[in-house]
């Protein structure tokens, strides 16, 4: 994968703790500075997606909802 590629996870209909499991999944399989888009429909996936890159290490580069579409893109640490 090159480093303008984003890994992209669809988690969209699922609720806590689905997204953010998807989400670690994922990350394992990503090398260092690789990125993740996650979407979401869990409204709580903001404030978890917050505290997951503080413990993790990993960057929350940005959150953003859209109409109750929660999209997140993180960097593996």
């Amino acid at each position: 994968m090159s480093q303008s590629e984003v890994q992209e996870v669809d988690a969209t209909g699922l609720q806590c703790p689905m997204p953010l499991l998807m989400a670690k999944r994922a990350l394992n399989a990503l090398a260092s500075g690789e990125q993740l888009r996650v979407l979401s429909t869990d409204q709580g996936s903001l404030r978890d997606f917050e505290a997951f890159s503080r413990q993790s290490g990993h960057h929350l580069l940005q959150s953003e909802d859209r109409d109750g579409l929660y999209i997140h893109l993180l960097q593996k640490a």
